[in-house]
């Protein structure tokens, strides 16, 4: 059976998206390497008029998702280990834990994965408390729902599935897969605008490149993400292998 990401939403015609498209798509579509399935929350309203969400408890604005309809949302699902199927079950959240690509390895490694996407103030904690629901973060800000960072959670896992992007070479080298940013990437032109490929990348000497490639990933990661490059840098001291201060 391929990785199933179960998208329990209120839009569900939001979806595919950006899923549908380019390699992540032919891998769903063409090859069945993957499958994406949506659930649609409204469908389990017991209310006349439809209503999933109320006002929150203690006051204040907006509307929160009510707790029993989620759970039948949830509780829909197939399967002897109902309501996930033994899979992940997270809550796209801005105070959720951050994204991180050692948890999206863990996630892809299961038979899929199940996301809900809140609206309007969020979800009663109750129901995610019950269902055992990990909150995830995908950045530091808020959104108006759930949608958007449930595609960059499901993309994130997909990718990794062996024959989504053809070669697993492209994944060894990437952000974040050594605690490292990536290296800045070029191509021909060898001229652009006035500005040039730099000169080792052109040189044909592949230590050379390899060693300012190695460079340029620390030199990037010390100026945007300190926080990666002081764990960069713990670490490598427990290895007795210290970077070179820049």
């Amino acid at each position: 059976m391929p990785f199933t990401a179960t998208v329990l939403t209120m839009f569900p015609e939001a979806f595919p998206g950006p899923l549908g498209v380019s390699l992540i798509g032919t891998a769903w579509r063409e090859k069945g390497l993957w499958s994406l399935e949506t659930v649609d929350i409204r469908a389990f309203s017991t209310d006349t008029r439809g209503f999933l969400d109320d006002t929150p408890a203690g006051g204040g604005p907006g509307a929160v998702l009510k707790a029993d309809v989620v759970a039948r949302a949830v509780d829909s699902l197939p399967g002897p280990t109902n309501p996930s199927r033994g899979r992940p079950l997270l809550y796209m959240s801005a105070r959720g834990q951050p994204l991180t690509q050692a948890r999206v390895k863990e996630w892809a490694k299961a038979d899929g994965i199940v996301v809900l996407c809140g609206r309007f103030e969020g979800v009663d904690q109750r129901v995610l408390d019950a269902r055992g629901f990990e909150e995830v973060s995908v950045g530091d800000a808020v959104l108006a729902g759930g949608e958007a960072a449930a595609m960059v959670a499901i993309e994130s896992c997909v990718r990794l599935i062996p024959g989504v992007l053809g070669s697993g070479d492209s994944l060894s080298s990437e952000s974040f897969e050594d605690g490292l940013l990536e290296h800045p990437q070029y191509t021909r032109p060898r001229t652009f605008e006035g500005l040039e490929i730099p000169e080792v990348l052109v040189s044909g000497d592949h230590k050379k490149v390899a060693k300012w490639r190695e460079a340029q990933r620390e030199e990037t990661t010390r100026e945007r993400r300190p926080d990666l490059w002081e764990a960069h840098l713990a670490k490598s001291q427990l290895k007795g292998a210290k970077p070179e201060e820049k």
